[in-house]
């Protein structure tokens, strides 16, 4: 997977059509050999549909393993900035204006508000970017992959982890109907029956809602006003019970007793639910629910997650690339477990080899483990290769990619 993005995909396609299905499962791409990529971009892969994703999360993950990140890679993030503070999922030349053809894409612009806002120095980029998701929200008080879709768990989660690491407080982000996205979130729940309480993925052809994990942790994550650094849990919180999620905070719990119940049955680790696919582990969708239920106060489960993923998450990490190894990172934070330490590994080292030398890093903590090289092409599905083609939609990042697949 390449981070947060197939719940989005799949609802950009039930709004455009299935047309642009096919071409959403190809594993992996790679650079055009006609285009040469931005030499302050983190990965080797085409970053058509995800630069601007995969390089703010390598930034904020290594600003939260203190380090300081290469100058000129803050500078290409920011420099793909439009001038009304939205971004898109990349923009090969930035120096021409955005315009009405520019695919804005609220994902992108959460993503890279979380890193900025971490980095500091950067509060003109981040105000302008606040503004911008605040314009394009929706009237239930969520927000969707693009400006006019639907709102969907995953954006909404994703945008208010931007909201509160800009210093905004999500629940008094309300539109001109007086809704936030706390209001948006409960109608994203589902029932406590055979839907087991989870967040809904919206059907590609009929728009219905059905049990996804990943949307599951990006609105538990988000009810509880969290980014994607999250701090370990101090306590234990008890088992949720599942109730009619009348709000963002049950609606919470049905979704964190979703994600307990679901890793249970599977050895502390999500299987792909990706149509076509022979089910293997889900590592990025894994990767996702350890933030969730350390947000949630679920630390057992989220530390035996982190576990799991320390023993298996290697292959998938070399294949993936930088949004991998970030999203690695992010789990190790939020299980209390070192990422330059991560079953062996040193995640760290590994994602500041694909990129840029960073100016300054903890010498004495990469020096503790020396790792295998993490050098790999980013993995992500294509969707946006229909979509470019159809209606010019590029890859969507609110759900990460069923296929592993972040």
């Amino acid at each position: 997977m390449n981070v947060r993005r197939s719940a989005a995909v799949l609802a950009a396609v039930a709004v455009f059509g299935s047309a642009a299905a096919p071409a959403a499962f190809a594993e992996s791409a790679s650079p055009s050999p006609s285009a040469a990529l931005p030499s302050g971009l983190y990965g080797d892969a085409d970053p058509k549909f995800d630069g601007v994703f995969r390089q703010s999360y390598a930034l904020l993950a290594q600003d939260s393993a203190g380090v300081k990140p290469a100058a000129k890679s803050v500078d290409w993030l920011t420099g793909q900035q439009c001038a009304s503070g939205g971004f898109a999922a990349y923009r090969a030349d930035a120096g021409e204006p955005c315009d009405s053809k520019t695919m804005f894409d609220s994902n992108a612009t959460a993503s890279a508000v979380q890193a900025l806002a971490a980095l500091g120095g950067q509060d003109k980029a981040v105000k302008k970017s606040v503004g911008w998701l605040k314009s394009v929200q929706n009237k239930d008080g969520g927000w969707g992959y693009g400006p006019g879709m639907d709102s969907d768990a995953n954006s909404t989660g994703i945008v208010i982890g931007a909201l509160t690491a800009a210093g905004e407080k999500p629940q008094s982000v309300k539109n001109q109907d007086g809704k936030s996205p706390y209001d948006a979130l409960p109608a994203l729940s589902m029932s406590c029956g055979k839907d087991g309480g989870a967040f809904g993925l919206a059907d590609m052809k009929t728009g219905k809602l059905f049990p996804n994990a990943d949307a599951t942790a990006a609105g538990v994550l988000g009810a509880h006003g969290k980014g994607l650094i999250v701090d370990p849990a101090n306590k234990e919180a008890a088992t949720p019970k599942c109730a009619k999620a009348d709000t963002a905070e049950q609606a919470a719990a049905n979704g964190t007793g979703y994600l307990l119940k679901t890793l249970a049955k599977t050895d502390d680790h999500l299987m792909s639910a990706l149509p076509g696919t022979k089910v293997p582990p889900d590592v990025g969708n894994t990767a996702d629910s350890v933030l969730a239920l350390a947000a949630a106060g679920q630390q057992k489960q989220a530390e035996k997650s982190a576990q799991w993923l320390a023993k298996n998450s290697a292959e998938w990490a070399k294949k993936s690339g930088p949004a991998a190894y970030a999203q690695l990172i992010f789990a190790a934070h939020a299980a209390g477990m070192d990422p330059r330490d991560f079953g062996g590994a040193d995640l760290v080292k590994q994602l500041n080899a694909q990129g840029p030398a960073p100016q300054a890093t903890d010498q004495a903590a990469d020096e503790k483990k020396d790792s295998d090289d993490g050098s790999g092409v980013s993995i992500w599905w294509i969707i946006g290769v229909g979509m470019v083609a159809g209606i010019g939609i590029g890859f969507l990042y609110s759900g990460n990619k069923k296929k592993q697949q972040l």
